[in-house]
């Protein structure tokens, strides 16, 4: 059951994954930002709305954190954004970043997590 706020909204958790070309630095950059974009577009989201973002990756992407990509987006230097390791699972989805989102929406809008590329597979009934 989300939790509402002063404002008439309500808190929800948002899922979403995409899985990367290549362990690099520019690999990784463009699969947060088309993640990030799209959890945007698809729930109508504002900074201010954005409560906090956790990303885990899987072990087979080092080459840099996915929480300093996000933070570079206007308005996003106040919200809380975390990066973690993925647990390891034998035959898991490789180089894959997922994210859990807490933000508010009008409760009137129905949440749309977001799944692309490979990680489409992680949620078939999305």
């Amino acid at each position: 059951m989300p939790i509402n706020n002063p404002n008439q909204d309500f808190l929800y958790a948002l899922r979403g994954a995409i899985t990367c070309e290549s362990n690099s630095s520019s690999s990784i950059n463009s699969a947060v930002e088309e993640l990030l974009h799209e959890l945007i577009k698809r729930n109508q989201l504002i900074p201010d709305k954005v409560i906090s973002i956790t990303f885990s990756i899987t072990k087979d992407l080092d080459a840099c954190f996915p929480a300093a990509v996000a933070r570079k987006m206007p308005g996003w230097e106040k919200i809380a954004l975390l990066d973690c390791q993925q647990m390891y699972v034998k035959g898991d989805l490789k180089k894959c970043i997922r994210i859990l989102a807490l933000v508010f929406l009008p409760l009137d809008q129905a949440p749309k997590h977001v799944y692309l590329k490979e990680a489409k597979q992680l949620r078939p009934d999305r």
